[in-house]
């Protein structure tokens, strides 16, 4: 299944609606609990006072060489000292009155904000999560201040507790009660406010944002066997670091973590810096126990119950589309650009695209158009679109693209990530580093044209007879250079196909909108292969989109 978290998968709880660039009312501002569907039992499972500064006592001073300054290296120690160690469990366990708890009753838990980390002292701000519900690990949370780290403790002060969360004094004053994650503030929209930049809450999930945007898909550190017959392994963070800004306008903030599992111990620093694209630069290095079928890096997490073909409306819903992105993009080695729409199929479909030193691949909100989701809660066209863009060469590998079936909008169905070639061994370290973008549009991402609408049927071309071995596809690509093409240029589609054949292809540039649409048929389709198509534009031999790519059943009208 995609995870033992699958209630957390979405990383924290939703207590405004997903809702950013405004001040915010008593209750805190996180993302929302989805919970993650496991695949059909027939497929592989895939206070109001200024806070005070802590006080340190050797207990709980990090354990850093005396003179040595904290740093990357310093995590980088920790992470391989704990691999070589017997893996265990480093949380206590949580109090059966606080992991019975309601959402509602977690909801209720708030974190002052007078007591933030920073506040009034730069222009980030920390607040912390309560451990409740099913968040229910403490991870260790420490200052960094002038290279040298300080415990964070716990403080029952700093939250108010809802009338119907009692909780024993007794309990509060427990100095192993912990936290379960934090979230970080900045001032996205107005110097008089703070927005929710980045969340990190639940296993390794975090969210972040750009500026004008709600919350939507998540990221995660490390994926481990996803989507495999032996099920999933959930790595989770257990310490963070995080460093004090030097300056009051100090406009990127450090973050570094130390993630475990049975499988493997990793070291992570986080470089944030927000904006109209928040960017978070990730280092990373992994320390294997043992061996691992299946390393999934970068992992994005995201939600896909229905888009814009007509096909896909098999759920009784007034809303004209429902995702929190609606497809993945990927820039191969050899600089082609990719687009696959996803789907929200029957059965779970696992698909990798094979690729060498690939130069960035994520999970797209392509679609920002209120009027095509109809939903003021959600805010579908807000969400953001993530891009991870590999620092370094990666080598041989391939992004995989996990698609799994659900009947309910709340459950995250889509997973991406890479996964490298080579065989990850015990005792032979990996390191893997990136650049993961948040944004909402971007004219480099894909440079050229791009797809922007995909629909199928069953109708026939020419006056011929529908076939029952026969589909019918509809691309609408615009951008790059072919918004300035005269309908009359000789721009051609380039099709290929696998397990099926291209019949009655046509191309034309709509007069209504400008729009360059590909018609074709895929016949001699089989009931049980699926076909694998790709199209793109030509003009006189060069491309001017990007690469679609999809793949087609005699049942994808009843799984989409």
């Amino acid at each position: 299944m995609i995870g033992a978290m699958a209630i957390a998968a979405s990383t924290a709880v939703d207590l405004q609606n997903g809702r950013t660039g405004a001040p915010a009312p008593v209750t805190s501002t996180a993302p929302p609990v989805r919970a993650v569907p496991a695949p059909a039992a027939t497929a592989p499972a895939a206070a109001a006072v200024a806070r005070p500064t802590p006080a340190v006592t050797p207990a709980a001073q990090s354990p850093v060489p005396p003179g040595n300054s904290f740093n990357f290296a310093t995590i980088e120690r920790f992470a391989r000292q704990r691999a070589g160690e017997s893996y265990r469990d480093r949380s206590p366990a949580l109090p059966e009155v606080l992991s019975e708890l309601t959402f509602d009753q977690y909801k209720d838990i708030r974190f002052r904000r007078a007591n933030a980390l920073w506040r009034d002292q730069s222009l980030f701000e920390v607040q912390f999560f309560h451990r409740g519900f099913n968040f229910d690990r403490r991870v260790q949370i420490s200052e960094v201040v002038d290279g040298v780290p300080r415990v964070i403790p716990y403080n029952p002060a700093w939250f108010e507790f809802g009338r119907d969360v009692h909780l024993p004094v007794k309990l509060r004053s427990r100095a192993d009660l912990g936290y379960a994650g934090f979230r970080v503030h900045y001032p996205l929209h107005s110097p008089a406010y703070k927005d929710e930049l980045i969340v990190f809450l639940g296993a390794s999930y975090f969210r972040v944002l750009a500026r004008n945007q709600a919350y939507g898909q998540s990221a995660r550190a490390l994926a481990i066997d996803t989507a495999s017959a032996s099920g999933e392994e959930i790595p989770a963070f257990t310490d963070f670091w995080l460093v004090r800004p030097a300056q009051a306008q100090q406009r990127s903030l450090t973050i570094y973590a130390l993630l475990d599992s049975p499988s493997v111990v990793g070291a992570y620093q986080f470089e944030v810096r927000p904006g109209a694209i928040t960017q978070v630069e990730i280092h990373s290095e992994l320390f294997p126990r043992r061996s691992i079928a299946k390393l999934g890096i970068a992992p994005l997490t995201s939600m896909f119950f229905y888009g814009a073909d007509p096909s896909a409306h098999r759920f009784d819903d007034f809303r004209p589309q429902v995702h929190d992105s609606d497809g993945l993009m990927a820039q191969t080695g050899n600089g082609e650009w990719l687009w696959r729409r996803l789907h929200n199929p029957r059965e779970l479909r696992v698909n990798r695209f094979m690729d060498t030193t690939p130069r960035g691949f994520g999970l797209i909100q392509r679609d920002r158009d209120f009027a095509h989701y109809q939903d003021t809660d959600s805010q579908f066209e807000r969400r953001p679109s993530y891009w991870v863009q590999p620092l370094g060469d990666w080598g041989r590998g391939g992004v995989e693209l996990v698609e799994i079936p659900t009947d309910e909008s709340i459950h995250d169905n889509i997973v991406a990530f890479w996964v490298p070639a080579g065989a990850v061994g015990a005792g032979h370290p990996l390191k893997f580093n990136y650049l993961l973008s948040a944004f909402s549009q971007s004219s480099q991402w894909p440079p050229g044209g791009r797809v922007i609408a995909t629909r199928t049927d069953n109708a026939a071309i020419g006056g011929a007879k529908p076939r029952d071995d026969a589909r019918r596809i509809i691309i609408d690509f615009a951008g790059g250079d072919l918004d300035g093409l005269d309908h009359s240029q000789p721009v051609q589609a380039h099709l290929t196909a696998s397990g099926g054949r291209i019949d009655g292809v046509s191309v034309e540039r709509l007069p209504e909108t400008g729009v360059w649409r590909v018609i074709f048929r895929v016949i001699d389709l089989h009931a049980k292969q699926a076909a694998d198509l790709h199209c793109y534009l030509t003009l006189y031999g060069e491309a001017l989109t990007e690469t679609w790519t999809d793949q087609l059943t005699l049942q994808s009208d009843k799984s989409i």
